[in-house]
């Protein structure tokens, strides 16, 4: 046996040797001038972080947790701290003298950074429900008072006003009674704007005569807006408008279309002057209906388009003046980052960045850079992740959500920022007031982020009761990765 220990000492003596060194040469590069101090720690384990994440771990897992020492599963917020317990348990463990490991503050310095940053965010959370929520504004909240009072009474800690709909007007007459319910209730409630981004969507449809519904082999042509007459739709006779001709000038043949989030799904089968021919893939049984104002996703295309539209710069104003954080869609790069901080610069030169920046998690190049664009918005800004699971998923597959989902939460918790677990939680239950057995579970495992987002709904205030309470008892039995081993109660 100890000639076993002192192989895997060594092992993690060439490990943190590794880690320290990589991350710090990845910190450095992150660093510029005038960065927070608060992103000084966060950013450095960031670092070391990735560096250990870089290495297949999975037989040095075993090999400790044979020993009855940590398997280093859970080190997302201190990296180095874990690494040095380890070699210092295996240093006793060879009857070798132990060096001055972390003070327990110290080892669990990270958790108190990522709670400060959430506080930071959110305000603070109920003792009794530590996960925020967030909640979308439906367009009624403009003009029904009650709507922002039923979310102060709740406790409920930001709400979320998506800019792609209405107007400023609109906007303003939302936080008026934001504002009210607070001076009613005492509870202060942040507010989020969402910024609507290149979102690409349908415009106008034409459908055949007497076919109403779009079937598997089916051909649709897609077209620039208000080129509807000038497609050749071939045999289908389907014709629907982009909003973003980018995306028809960037396809290529064999490449994958998904309308509606994902529920069709078509691949590219010619290219047209006035647009593409694509083939449906894969459509349920029935068929699906073509409507205006349906999501459509290139997934295949790398689309040359600023992150900014005209729009939201036009936002903007009203936004810096009025929010307390700005949620980036369709954020995929550092660069988007720096343009989106010199944005807010103009319009709120004294203090942008006191202004929180939610960045959305939505494409697969987000995911890629995610590292970079935390390091760009943190040095610089509160800043949160939200996993914008809808358009992700169409993004990178269905099947992979989950696994991206979880390597996102592992990130955002080794940079010590809070996470947003976003779209169609609890999605039943808002719309039809029934919840289904998934989407409990799925609420569930919500209790590792930081905060969690409903959309609008006509049972949204019954979803906000029952995730509250399912929150409270799942912070009872689990925090991150890490099991609670509270009494059981159930045996």
């Amino acid at each position: 046996m100890p000639a076993h220990v002192a192989t895997l000492h060594a092992k993690i003596e060439d490990l943190i040797a590794a880690v320290s060194v990589e991350g710090k040469a990845q910190a450095d590069a992150w660093t510029g001038e005038g960065d927070r101090a608060a992103f000084a720690d966060s950013g450095l384990n960031l670092a070391h972080y990735l560096a250990l994440r870089r290495r297949d771990l999975r037989p040095l897992q075993r090999s400790l947790a044979a020993l009855g020492l940590s398997s280093m599963g859970r080190l997302e917020g201190r990296v180095l701290p874990t690494l040095v317990a380890v070699s210092n348990a295996l240093s006793a463990l060879l009857g070798r003298k132990v060096e001055t490991g972390s003070s327990a503050r110290a080892f669990f310095a990270g958790e108190a950074r990522l709670a400060s940053h959430s506080r930071e965010l959110f305000g603070n959370t109920a003792a009794s429900a530590p996960v925020a929520l967030l909640v979308t504004c439906p367009p009624e909240a403009a003009d029904t008072p009650d709507f922002m009072l039923a979310l102060a009474t709740r406790g409920v800690e930001a709400v979320r006003i998506n800019c792609a709909h209405d107007d400023a007007d609109a906007w303003g007459r939302m936080i008026g009674h934001l504002r009210a319910a607070e001076t009613a209730t005492g509870h202060r409630m942040k507010i989020f704007m969402d910024l609507a981004g290149p979102k690409i969507r349908t415009g106008a449809v034409h459908a055949p005569k007497g076919g109403k519904r779009v079937h598997k082999d089916d051909l649709i042509a897609i077209t620039r807006l208000a080129e509807l007459d000038a497609a050749d739709s071939g045999d289908g006779g389907f014709v629907v408008e982009c909003t973003l001709p980018e995306a028809l000038t960037s396809a290529k043949i064999g490449d994958r279309v998904f309308i509606n989030d994902g529920r069709l799904e078509a691949r590219v089968e010619g290219i047209a002057t006035w647009g593409l021919l694509i083939r449906v893939t894969a459509v349920a049984e029935k068929g699906m209906r073509l409507k205006p104002e349906k999501g459509l996703n290139f997934p295949d295309c790398d689309l040359k388009i600023d992150a900014l539209t005209a729009k939201d710069r036009a936002d903007l104003a009203f936004v810096a003046a009025n929010a307390d954080g700005v949620e980036f869609s369709f954020v995929q790069s550092a660069a988007d980052v720096v343009m989106l901080q010199d944005a807010l610069a103009v319009h709120r030169p004294v203090n942008w960045r006191a202004m929180a920046l939610i960045l959305k998690i939505e494409t697969a190049r987000a995911v890629t850079n995610l590292p970079a664009i935390i390091a760009q918005a943190a040095r610089r800004q509160p800043t949160a992740i939200m996993i914008a699971r809808g358009d992700l998923a169409v993004e990178i597959g269905f099947a992979r959500t989950a696994e991206i989902q979880e390597e996102i939460l592992w990130l955002g918790e080794a940079a010590d920022i809070p996470v947003i677990w976003a779209t169609q939680v609890l999605e039943n239950l808002v719309t039809t007031g029934t919840p289904s057995r998934g989407e409990m579970t799925d609420a569930a495992m919500a209790a590792r982020a930081e905060c969690v987002m409903l959309n609008k709904g006509p049972y949204l205030l019954e979803a906000i009761d029952q995730l509250q309470g399912l929150l409270k008892r799942m912070d009872g039995i689990q925090h991150k990765k890490t099991p609670r081993l509270r009494r059981l109660k159930s045996w």
